[in-house]
């Protein structure tokens, strides 16, 4: 068990999402240069980038250092595109449409954050997301204020700034918030497809990261458990495993009910999350026991401190 301390119709609706590249006019993908991604998305002009080179040249420091002193980008802008340049997406300083709530997104280079990329590399060392394994990875915890749900949209952006495709399923239709962290509409959603009441595609490309997808939870329906019950769950998450290289699926606490259960052994595996100075050890146990007994891969428990 692994610790860490953090501060009948879904075939239809999940249309084919390409992967996001950089392209030249061929429509060749490339790998462009730092200059060159400046100029795509920041504006920095050809005869501007022709000035940097002649001082980098001249004064024997790095492009992007010529860039920042001669004022045609920030230090922050040349970051980020040396993000792009090595395929590292996050959020730009001045987005303001990701919630704050996305730390991994907001201050990627932070130490306090590189726990989300250590419980990344420990679950993929664990099989998560192999060709062998294609279980989804549900999320879950003991009692409300947990953090489950920071600590699964966090996760969701670490394995979306990787190759590959990641989507997140907000299947807590007691306490949805993930729509809200992702500022994608939540007006159709899981329930609508379990319901059979949508024919379009309800999954949500997630701005700022090419990668990553958001399933939302959708209207809040009387009945949860009992949706998750319906076949049409279970062909969900096939189809999803199918067609994404990562599937985290956030829950309710269990406190509310048998909806966690239910949706973990729908997706083989979990994640357990508790939080530091406010969950119960016996109810956390408690929790990991019921995990064992309905046959779920218990990934490891996560001591969230943020």
């Amino acid at each position: 068990m692994t610790q860490m301390n953090t501060g009948p119709h879904a075939a239809s609706l999940l249309q084919p999402v390409s992967e996001a590249t950089l392209a030249g006019d061929d429509g060749r993908v490339q790998d462009p240069m730092l200059g060159e991604i400046l100029r795509r998305t920041k504006g920095v002009s050809a005869e501007n980038i022709q000035r940097a080179l002649e001082y980098q040249r001249e004064h024997g420091v790095r492009f992007g250092e010529a860039v920042v002193r001669l004022g045609l980008a920030s230090s922050d802008e040349v970051i980020w595109a040396l993000s792009r340049q090595f395929h590292y997406d996050y959020a730009t300083g001045g987005n303001t449409e990701l919630n704050a709530e996305l730390v991994l997104a907001h201050r990627p280079f932070d130490d306090e954050v590189e726990v989300f990329r250590d419980l990344r590399t420990q679950l993929l060392l664990g099989g998560f997301g192999s060709a062998d394994d294609r279980s989804a990875l549900a999320v879950v915890s003991a009692n409300r204020d947990d953090g489950k749900t920071f600590i699964a949209a966090n996760l969701a952006v670490a394995f979306g700034q990787l190759p590959g495709r990641t989507v997140i399923v907000d299947a807590d239709l007691r306490t949805p918030r993930l729509h809200h962290i992702f500022e994608c509409p939540g007006s159709a959603g899981l329930t609508t497809v379990l319901s059979g009441r949508t024919d379009e595609s309800v999954v949500c490309p997630v701005k700022e990261f090419p990668n990553l997808f958001l399933l939302p939870a959708g209207p809040t329906p009387p009945n949860p458990s009992e949706l998750f019950l319906k076949p049409a769950f279970s062909l969900l998450l096939g189809e999803l495993t199918g067609k994404f290289d990562y599937v985290i699926v956030d829950t309710p606490a269990a406190e509310h009910g048998s909806d966690a259960r239910l949706i973990a052994s729908r997706c083989g595996a979990a994640l357990a999350v508790s939080r530091k100075n406010h969950s119960k050890l016996r109810e956390l146990q408690r929790l990991v026991m019921q995990m064992g007994k309905s046959q779920v891969n218990v990934a490891g428990v996560v001591m969230n401190d943020f």
